[in-house]
């Protein structure tokens, strides 16, 4: 038996250079043919059919893709070589590899590589069409009736099973006109009617009539088209009826100012130069959570419709205690500059003061002017008024907030503290101190001072009948002894020349004498209340000058003409009028 089944693999042997009878890659018979010519004839079947399209469905919808569009590449060479291997050993065992191979056939797969971004972008397009989220079934209140709308299940291509359905089949040679039909996955809806039947019954008895609401020992009616509006519907995949939503938070602050009073921070009262803690006070207001709980289980009783609400204490932001230990017991500084300009200036001037008043700042944090009083625009009462644009005057929303900054800067000034930013005017300005004004300008200059005393610090402003002042609290005295140079002129008066038609030609007209630029510097040392140094520091400040406007004459007037001397005769042509003879009749 040994020798005959070694006889038998001997015959059916054949050459190891051809590939076993029976043989396929890809659906296609090499069998018989040596590797080379089997690489061949798919790489020549393949190339054929590398630009017919195939057909794709999904959802109702038909998708064609051409393997060369999305660079879909079969390895023949090694779909060969492992199909050698299958029918290849020593002797007889190659010969039974064979004759099985013939008997039961023998088919191998290529590996096949695509373009990835080719491929995604295919399946983006399919998707596009195919992917529709669920639809959840939802309640809706339209005025006091309640509907239930339906719930419907999506569709979702599986990209994956699609990806690898499409590549095999554009990497095959088999071209049949029957579409292949790719992988779409339902998404059923995470919320069905059957599941909204009893939240709808709820809701339905909920605004069938009014509820009573008791707090405070007061008793308030909730007409049904109140109780509708409080009434939050099941939403964003939920199915629980609630108490809620913008409306139901307006009521609930109209209820708490009705029957509570809100809190009172601990504060600050200034007499002069001394400050006195305003103490803390609690408030009381609705407990939100338990109303709202109340008021729906009230709301969803067909019988007992009263929601009784619990008041509950409101803590303020700032105890008292608290406000102590801030350590403000003490006027550290003063300053005031009057009013001068238009009325809408002095309007922005108290608008500035009235934002920054009550401004707390904690040791080693920043003030900030422009954070204080924030943008100036007209909603916000604010007007138009002159302001300094360079060396040049003119009119903006806000005019005049710069004189707020100078007052701010000297009361810093005044009290020792850290400044950290200012900007000058461009411009002297005469009546504020020299080297000691101060501009600002939304929302990029900016005067800033820094509170580097151990105490926190309080700005108050002050609007007066006459100007305004700007006064710092804390708990540290510091002593500022302050002096200034005068006033350098630094360069000489610029002048702008304007032709005026008008004057005549060689005369000029100085229409605004304009200055010259100067230079003057501010020093001041600070000394804490032991009469130690602690820093000393001088501000150097330019103006540019303002130009000064000459009109010159470019006007040409004629010369009147020259006098002869002589005196006309009687019997000029020129001079000597002819009176005309009238015949008698």
């Amino acid at each position: 038996m040994l020798l005959i089944a070694v006889l038998v693999g001997l015959a059916f042997a054949g050459s190891r250079n051809e590939l076993a009878s029976g043989t396929e890659v890809a659906g296609v018979d090499v069998g018989s043919l040596t590797r080379r010519e089997a690489v061949a004839k798919l790489d020549s079947l393949f190339e054929q059919r590398s630009a017919r399209p195939v057909a794709f469905a999904a959802a109702g919808e038909t998708y064609r893709f051409a393997p060369n569009q999305l660079g879909v590449q079969p390895d023949w060479s090694a779909a060969v070589d492992a199909a050698g291997r299958a029918g290849d050993g020593f002797g007889p065992l190659r010969g039974f590899r064979r004759l099985r191979a013939r008997v039961f056939g023998a088919e191998v797969l290529p590996r096949i590589t695509v373009s990835n971004a080719a491929l995604e972008y295919a399946l983006d397009q399919i998707a596009k069409d195919v992917d529709s989220p669920a639809s959840n079934a939802k309640l809706v209140r339209r005025g006091l009736r309640i509907k239930v709308l339906q719930d419907a299940t999506g569709t979702r291509l599986d990209r994956d099973a699609a990806a690898e359905v499409m590549v095999r089949r554009l990497g095959g040679l088999d071209r049949g006109s029957a579409s292949t039909t790719l992988p779409v996955s339902v998404t059923p809806p995470s919320v069905t009617e059957e599941m909204l039947a009893a939240p709808a019954a709820r809701a339905r008895v909920a605004i069938s009539r009014p509820i009573v609401v008791k707090a405070a020992g007061r008793s308030f009616r909730v007409p049904r088209w109140r109780v509708a509006e409080l009434l939050r519907l099941p939403q964003d995949g939920t199915s629980a009826l609630a108490i809620g939503g913008p409306a139901a938070d307006k009521y609930f602050r109209r209820l708490t100012n009705t029957v509570g009073r809100p809190p009172r921070d601990a504060g600050f009262a200034v007499y002069g130069e001394a400050v006195q803690v305003v103490p803390a006070r609690d408030g009381l207001e609705v407990n939100v959570p338990q109303a709202a709980r109340a008021i729906l289980r009230a709301a969803s009783s067909p019988a007992n419709r009263v929601a009784r609400l619990t008041i509950v204490r409101a803590a303020p932001e700032r105890s008292t205690a608290e406000a102590l230990a801030m350590g403000i017991d003490r006027r550290m500084s003063s300053y005031k500059t009057y009013y001068s300009g238009t009325a809408d200036r002095i309007t922005n001037l108290q608008l500035g003061v009235e934002a920054l008043d009550g401004s707390l700042v904690p040791p080693g944090a920043t003030f900030s002017l422009n954070g204080a009083i924030g943008e100036r625009t007209v909603e916000r009462g604010f007007r138009s008024a002159p302001v300094i644009i360079g060396n040049e005057y003119a009119e903006e929303v806000g005019g005049g907030t710069s004189q707020v900054a100078t007052t701010a800067f000297n009361a810093a000034w005044e009290a020792g503290l850290r400044i950290t930013e200012r900007h000058p005017h461009s411009l002297y300005i005469s009546r504020y101190q020299l080297g000691r004004d101060a501009t600002v300008y939304w929302p990029s200059l900016d005067l800033k001072f820094v509170n580097d005393t151990k105490s926190w610090v309080l700005v108050k402003g002050f609007a007066e009948s006459d100007g305004i002042s700007i006064a710092i609290y804390g708990g540290e005295d510091r002593r500022v002894d302050s002096s200034a140079t005068p006033l350098v002129v630094t360069g000489r008066v610029p002048v702008e020349r304007v032709e005026d038609p008008k004057l005549p030609k060689g005369k000029t007209v100085v229409e605004e004498e304009g200055s010259a630029p100067t230079r003057t510097s501010a020093t001041r040392e600070i000394y804490s209340a032991a009469g130690d140094l602690i820093r000393s520091e001088t501000w150097t400040t330019n103006y540019e000058g303002e130009t000064r406007i000459v009109r010159v004459g470019t006007k040409v007037v004629e010369k009147p003409a020259k006098p002869t001397g002589k005196e006309p005769s009687p019997t000029d042509p020129e001079t000597t009028a002819t009176t005309p003879t009238t015949p008698r009749p």
